[in-house]
C-alpha cells in the first residue's frame, strides 16, 4: 500500500521532471529564469517532505530566491533570447549520459529508501552531547560546536564555494570599460 507521503513525493518528482524539460526546450530567457525558480521552489518542497528542513530552507533562500534574481540582472545586461545554433553536437549529450550513468552507478550500494536501519535513522551519538564542552573548550551550543568543529571542514569547504559563486557573480556582472572610452579621455587631457 502507497501512503500519502510516497504519493506526494511522486508527485513533487514527477513536476520536477516536467519542469527540468521545460527548462531545457524553452527558448525565452525570462521564462527560462521562471522556470528554475518554479524548479528550485519544488526541490525545496521534496526536501521538506523528506524531513529535511535546514536543506529545504537553504534551497528555497539560495534557489528560489537569490538565483533567480541574479539571473534576472544577467538578463537585464544580456539579450531576451537566447543564440540559436544550427548544428547538432552529439558532444553534450554524451557527457550528459555519461555523468548520469556515473551518478546511478554511485547510488546502487545506498539503503532501500525508508529502511529502519539506514545510517540517517540511527541517532548520534550521546557521546557528542556529553564531550561536546570539553572536546571545543567550553562552547555554550551543541549545534556550534558540531559545525564549528566535528564538521569543520565541511563548513569551510561551503563557505569556499559560496565565495567563489559570489566571486563570479560579481566578475560577470561588472561593467568593464570601452577602450574607445579611455582613447577619448586621454586625447581631451593631452589638448
Amino acid at each position: 500500500m502507497i501512503n500519502e507521503f510516497t504519493m506526494i513525493d511522486v508527485a513533487i518528482l514527477t513536476l520536477l521532471a516536467a519542469t527540468a524539460v521545460t527548462v531545457a526546450r524553452i527558448r525565452d530567457l525570462w521564462a527560462a529564469i521562471m522556470f528554475t525558480g518554479i524548479y528550485s521552489f519544488l526541490s525545496a518542497s521534496w526536501m521538506l517532505s523528506l524531513d529535511a528542513p535546514d536543506v529545504a530552507f537553504t534551497e528555497a533562500a539560495v534557489g528560489a530566491g537569490i538565483a533567480t534574481v541574479l539571473f534576472l540582472c544577467t538578463l537585464a545586461l544580456t539579450g531576451k533570447n537566447e543564440k540559436r545554433f544550427p548544428r547538432f553536437s552529439p558532444v553534450p549529450f554524451l557527457v550528459v549520459t555519461i555523468t548520469g550513468a556515473v551518478l546511478v552507478y554511485g547510488t546502487l550500494d545506498m539503503p532501500h529508501f525508508g529502511d529502519p536501519d539506514a545510517p540517517v535513522h540511527q541517532y548520534p551519538s550521546p557521546s557528542f552531547v556529553e564531550r561536546s564542552q570539553d572536546d571545543m573548550h567550553g562552547l555554550p551550543n551543541v549545534v556550534t560546536a558540531v559545525l564549528a568543529s566535528y564538521r569543520g571542514y565541511d563548513t569551510m569547504g561551503e563557505t569556499a564555494v559560496i565565495f567563489t559563486a559570489g566571486t563570479a557573480v560579481i566578475l560577470i556582472l561588472r561593467k568593464e570599460e570601452d577602450p574607445d572610452d579611455k582613447a577619448d579621455g586621454s586625447e581631451e587631457e593631452a589638448a
